[in-house]
Protein backbone atom coordinates (compact mmCIF):
# COMPACT_ATOMS: atom_id res chain seq x y z
CA UNK A 1 0.00 0.00 0.00
CA UNK A 2 1.49 3.32 -1.10
CA UNK A 3 1.47 6.63 0.68
CA UNK A 4 0.43 10.07 -0.41
CA UNK A 5 3.28 10.09 -2.94
CA UNK A 6 1.30 7.65 -5.08
CA UNK A 7 -1.78 9.88 -5.10
CA UNK A 8 -1.03 11.70 -8.37
CA UNK A 9 -0.47 8.39 -10.18
CA UNK A 10 -3.63 6.85 -8.74
CA UNK A 11 -5.60 9.96 -9.65
CA UNK A 12 -4.29 9.93 -13.21
CA UNK A 13 -5.22 6.24 -13.62
CA UNK A 14 -8.71 6.99 -12.33
CA UNK A 15 -9.08 9.92 -14.73
CA UNK A 16 -7.91 7.77 -17.65
CA UNK A 17 -10.47 5.08 -16.79
CA UNK A 18 -13.22 7.70 -16.92
CA UNK A 19 -12.22 8.99 -20.35
CA UNK A 20 -12.10 12.51 -21.72
CA UNK A 21 -15.48 13.47 -20.28
CA UNK A 22 -14.12 12.97 -16.76
CA UNK A 23 -11.47 15.61 -17.45
CA UNK A 24 -14.23 17.96 -18.58
CA UNK A 25 -16.17 17.28 -15.36
CA UNK A 26 -13.01 17.94 -13.34
CA UNK A 27 -12.45 21.27 -15.12
CA UNK A 28 -16.09 22.27 -14.58
CA UNK A 29 -15.82 21.26 -10.91
CA UNK A 30 -12.69 23.37 -10.50
CA UNK A 31 -14.37 26.45 -11.99
CA UNK A 32 -17.50 25.88 -9.90
CA UNK A 33 -15.56 25.62 -6.63
CA UNK A 34 -13.36 28.61 -7.44
CA UNK A 35 -16.54 30.67 -7.89
CA UNK A 36 -18.05 29.25 -4.68
CA UNK A 37 -14.92 30.06 -2.68
CA UNK A 38 -14.86 33.56 -4.22
CA UNK A 39 -18.44 34.13 -3.03
CA UNK A 40 -17.68 32.81 0.46
CA UNK A 41 -14.58 35.03 0.63
CA UNK A 42 -16.58 38.07 -0.53
CA UNK A 43 -19.38 37.39 1.97
CA UNK A 44 -16.88 37.04 4.80
CA UNK A 45 -14.66 40.02 4.01
CA UNK A 46 -15.80 42.29 1.14
CA UNK A 47 -19.52 42.41 1.82
CA UNK A 48 -19.23 43.98 5.28
CA UNK A 49 -17.20 46.86 3.87
CA UNK A 50 -19.65 47.38 1.00
CA UNK A 51 -22.65 47.35 3.34
CA UNK A 52 -21.09 49.82 5.75
CA UNK A 53 -20.33 52.17 2.83
CA UNK A 54 -23.91 51.95 1.53
CA UNK A 55 -25.38 52.49 5.01
CA UNK A 56 -23.04 55.45 5.59
CA UNK A 57 -24.03 56.93 2.24
CA UNK A 58 -27.71 56.52 3.08
CA UNK A 59 -27.35 57.84 6.63
CA UNK A 60 -25.41 60.81 5.26
CA UNK A 61 -28.51 61.98 3.41
CA UNK A 62 -30.34 64.79 5.14
CA UNK A 63 -33.71 63.77 3.71
CA UNK A 64 -34.95 60.18 3.39
CA UNK A 65 -38.73 60.38 2.96
CA UNK A 66 -39.30 61.87 -0.49
CA UNK A 67 -39.95 59.92 -3.67
CA UNK A 68 -36.45 60.77 -4.87
CA UNK A 69 -34.91 59.47 -1.64
CA UNK A 70 -36.86 56.22 -1.96
CA UNK A 71 -35.60 55.82 -5.52
CA UNK A 72 -32.03 56.36 -4.35
CA UNK A 73 -32.61 53.77 -1.62
CA UNK A 74 -33.93 51.31 -4.20
CA UNK A 75 -30.90 52.00 -6.39
CA UNK A 76 -28.49 51.36 -3.50
CA UNK A 77 -30.26 48.11 -2.63
CA UNK A 78 -30.32 47.02 -6.26
CA UNK A 79 -26.61 47.73 -6.74
CA UNK A 80 -25.62 45.82 -3.62
CA UNK A 81 -27.94 42.94 -4.52
CA UNK A 82 -26.21 42.69 -7.89
CA UNK A 83 -22.87 42.53 -6.11
CA UNK A 84 -23.92 39.96 -3.52
CA UNK A 85 -25.61 37.72 -6.10
CA UNK A 86 -22.70 37.93 -8.54
CA UNK A 87 -21.79 34.48 -9.92
CA UNK A 88 -24.69 32.73 -8.15
CA UNK A 89 -26.61 32.05 -11.40
CA UNK A 90 -23.39 30.78 -13.01
CA UNK A 91 -22.71 28.48 -10.05
CA UNK A 92 -26.27 27.15 -10.31
CA UNK A 93 -25.77 26.52 -14.03
CA UNK A 94 -22.49 24.68 -13.43
CA UNK A 95 -24.19 22.51 -10.80
CA UNK A 96 -26.86 21.60 -13.35
CA UNK A 97 -24.24 20.79 -15.98
CA UNK A 98 -22.37 18.27 -13.82
CA UNK A 99 -24.87 15.38 -14.10
CA UNK A 100 -25.41 16.16 -17.78
CA UNK A 101 -21.70 15.76 -18.43
CA UNK A 102 -21.81 12.55 -16.41
CA UNK A 103 -24.55 11.34 -18.74
CA UNK A 104 -22.39 12.28 -21.71
CA UNK A 105 -19.65 10.10 -20.21
CA UNK A 106 -22.15 7.26 -19.91
CA UNK A 107 -23.07 7.57 -23.56
CA UNK A 108 -19.47 7.74 -24.77
CA UNK A 109 -18.52 4.76 -22.57
CA UNK A 110 -21.41 2.71 -23.92
CA UNK A 111 -20.39 3.59 -27.47
CA UNK A 112 -16.97 2.17 -26.60
CA UNK A 113 -18.61 -1.03 -25.28
CA UNK A 114 -20.69 -1.39 -28.45
CA UNK A 115 -17.62 -0.77 -30.57
CA UNK A 116 -15.72 -3.52 -28.73
CA UNK A 117 -18.71 -5.84 -29.10
CA UNK A 118 -18.78 -5.16 -32.83
CA UNK A 119 -15.06 -5.84 -33.24
CA UNK A 120 -14.82 -8.90 -30.97
CA UNK A 121 -18.30 -10.31 -31.48
CA UNK A 122 -19.16 -9.73 -27.83
CA UNK A 123 -16.89 -12.46 -26.52
CA UNK A 124 -14.21 -10.31 -24.88
CA UNK A 125 -15.63 -9.38 -21.47
CA UNK A 126 -12.33 -7.92 -20.28
CA UNK A 127 -12.27 -5.38 -23.12
CA UNK A 128 -15.92 -4.51 -22.54
CA UNK A 129 -15.20 -3.88 -18.84
CA UNK A 130 -13.02 -0.91 -19.79
CA UNK A 131 -15.93 0.61 -21.70
CA UNK A 132 -18.29 -0.05 -18.81
CA UNK A 133 -15.82 1.72 -16.48
CA UNK A 134 -15.67 4.61 -18.91
CA UNK A 135 -19.47 4.71 -18.81
CA UNK A 136 -20.00 4.54 -15.05
CA UNK A 137 -17.14 6.59 -13.61
CA UNK A 138 -18.18 9.91 -15.26
CA UNK A 139 -21.78 9.30 -14.18
CA UNK A 140 -20.69 8.90 -10.58
CA UNK A 141 -18.32 11.87 -10.81
CA UNK A 142 -21.02 14.09 -12.31
CA UNK A 143 -23.46 13.20 -9.54
CA UNK A 144 -20.90 13.74 -6.76
CA UNK A 145 -19.87 17.07 -8.29
CA UNK A 146 -23.51 18.17 -8.55
CA UNK A 147 -24.27 17.16 -4.96
CA UNK A 148 -21.31 19.06 -3.58
CA UNK A 149 -22.28 22.09 -5.65
CA UNK A 150 -25.92 21.96 -4.58
CA UNK A 151 -25.02 22.09 -0.90
CA UNK A 152 -22.45 24.86 -1.37
CA UNK A 153 -24.74 26.90 -3.64
CA UNK A 154 -27.62 26.61 -1.15
CA UNK A 155 -25.35 27.75 1.67
CA UNK A 156 -24.04 30.77 -0.25
CA UNK A 157 -27.48 31.70 -1.61
CA UNK A 158 -29.02 31.63 1.88
CA UNK A 159 -26.29 33.88 3.25
CA UNK A 160 -26.72 36.26 0.31
CA UNK A 161 -30.49 36.46 0.92
CA UNK A 162 -30.04 37.04 4.64
CA UNK A 163 -27.46 39.77 4.11
CA UNK A 164 -29.59 41.44 1.44
CA UNK A 165 -32.53 41.56 3.84
CA UNK A 166 -30.21 42.93 6.54
CA UNK A 167 -29.24 45.78 4.23
CA UNK A 168 -32.85 46.58 3.36
CA UNK A 169 -33.74 46.64 7.06
CA UNK A 170 -30.89 49.05 7.81
CA UNK A 171 -31.69 51.62 5.11
CA UNK A 172 -34.52 53.14 7.12
CA UNK A 173 -36.69 56.02 6.04
CA UNK A 174 -38.07 56.85 9.49
CA UNK A 175 -35.67 59.65 10.42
Amino acid sequence: MGGLGDLPEVLLRFMDKGGDVLWLIAALLLVMWVLIFERVWYLQFGWKKDVSQVIARWEGRAERKSWEAKQIRNMLISQTNMQINRFLPLIKTLVALCPLLGLLGTVTGMIEVFNIMAVTGGGDAKSMAGGVQQATIPTMAGMVAALSGIFANTYVTNIAQRESEFLQDNLTTDH
